[in-house]
């Protein structure tokens, strides 16, 4: 009997051990199969983020090009309007600087060439003796010279009976000239 006890021992035994490896290799299974899901589910978000982060930095990328593409624009447009503020101060410095003494003296001459001078009077910034002796055949005609207020530069001949008049200041000169100097491109 004592066999038969060691048998149903073991057999008891071997079937616990057995019962326990199954047990065992069941909740190993689980574990890898839990530790499986956590790494595949881990992987997605990782690959999520890493979608999400390059989606982030190619919009940031364009988004900076876009904005270093504005920044030239105006760097250019800055540039061109100081260049043509520029232009315009030496034009202007320069009619300014040209329309004096015999030049406006001609000026005069040829603006009123062909009229009747004596129906005209000629505003200028300055009645100089340089500008008398160059006009003074037109003064024998009856041209009046006077200063003006409005003239800095320049003449304005106008008819004496206020019906119109010819400007030729160095400001209407130049706003004649700058849109040629307004469209330059570089």
């Amino acid at each position: 009997m004592e066999l038969q006890i060691q048998d149903l021992v073991s057999s008891i035994r071997k079937e616990g051990v057995d019962a326990a490896n199954a047990e065992a290799e069941k909740i190993l299974a689980e574990a890898r199969q839990k530790a499986d899901a956590i790494v595949s589910e881990a992987r997605e978000q990782a690959e999520g983020a890493k979608e999400a982060a390059e989606k982030e930095i190619g919009i940031l990328k364009e988004s900076a090009a876009v904005s270093a593409d504005q920044a030239r624009r105006d760097a250019v447009l800055a540039f061109k309007k100081e260049i043509q503020a520029i232009y315009e101060k030496i034009l202007r410095e320069g009619i300014r600087d040209t329309l004096s003494g015999e030049a406006l003296g001609k000026l005069i001459r040829a603006a009123a060439a062909g009229e009747d001078v004596s129906g005209y009077t000629a505003e200028v910034a300055e009645v100089s003796d340089g500008l008398k002796s160059a006009l003074a055949k037109e003064i024998k005609g009856g041209l009046e010279i006077r200063p003006s207020k409005n003239v800095k530069a320049g003449f304005r001949l106008a008819a004496k009976d206020g019906s119109g008049y010819f400007g030729c200041t160095d400001e209407e000169i130049a706003e004649m000239l700058m849109p040629y100097f307004r469209d330059l491109d570089f």
